[in-house]
């Protein structure tokens, strides 16, 4: 086998370099989930690209030993199947409560992250830096902008809610409408069982409806919530 620095083809310092700089990157975005309090944190970000990036070593470096004689390999196979396996990971980060969607955005930066670091596993080093630094770019910048984007505050939302009777709670839910920033133009309540009230909404408001749809959800004594992009 061909050596490099003292070691086996494939096994020198340049690639220890590619671990470490995968390691690196991969924590930084796993930091900045772990910091939101997000499913996948720093742990998992930093194992799926350090594991992406060894992968795709392997891939480069792991058979030189059997090439010759008739024997040749494509190293793009092993990248084919990280890009397909890395699927198993994200889709079990996402969850769907009625018409409620979590982890998309934690689901897609672990596949981000996955591709990171293969970059660097293949010695692209400074295309994994850019996407690094990209990533924050659209995690902390493009919430600000999408804040300020003009949002027609004459189109109503529906909102459905399904509660547990006799606690208040559907006081708590008009106020915590209120707080965030929803102005409610119509309201109908009917029992839908044994113990349980569903209030259909009319709401307003310069966000989107599953934001408070997320806010209402995580209340004491809500069992169920809906939205919809315009009332019916």
């Amino acid at each position: 086998m061909v050596e490099a620095f003292g070691q086996p083809f494939g096994q020198g310092w340049p690639q220890v370099a590619d671990l470490v700089i995968a390691l690196l990157l991969s924590t930084g975005i796993g930091l900045e989930r772990e910091l939101r309090q997000k499913s996948a944190g720093m742990r998992t970000h930093t194992l799926v690209g350090l594991g992406a990036a060894l992968m795709m070593l392997v891939s480069k470096y792991g058979f030189s030993d059997v090439l010759g004689n008739g024997v040749s390999l494509d190293p793009s196979r092993v990248a084919a199947q990280i890009v397909s396996g890395i699927g198993f990971i994200g889709g079990g980060l996402i969850f769907v409560r009625g018409d409620i969607v979590r982890g998309l955005t934690t689901a897609a930066i672990v596949w981000v992250t996955c591709a990171i670091g293969m970059a660097c596993g293949a010695g692209l080093a400074l295309l994994a830096i850019v996407v690094t630094a990209a990533h924050f770019v659209v995690v902390f910048l493009f919430p600000a902008i999408a804040a300020r984007l003009p949002v027609s505050g004459d189109v109503p939302y529906g909102l459905r809610v399904v509660y547990e009777d006799g606690r208040g709670i559907l006081r708590s839910i008009l106020s915590t409408a209120t707080n965030e920033g929803f102005a409610i133009s119509g309201m109908a309540t009917h029992r839908v069982e044994a113990g349980a009230v569903a209030v259909a909404l009319e709401v307003e408001g310069r966000k989107p409806v599953e934001d408070l749809a997320v806010v209402l959800d995580g209340l004491d004594g809500v069992l169920e919530v809906s939205a919809s992009d315009s009332a019916d």
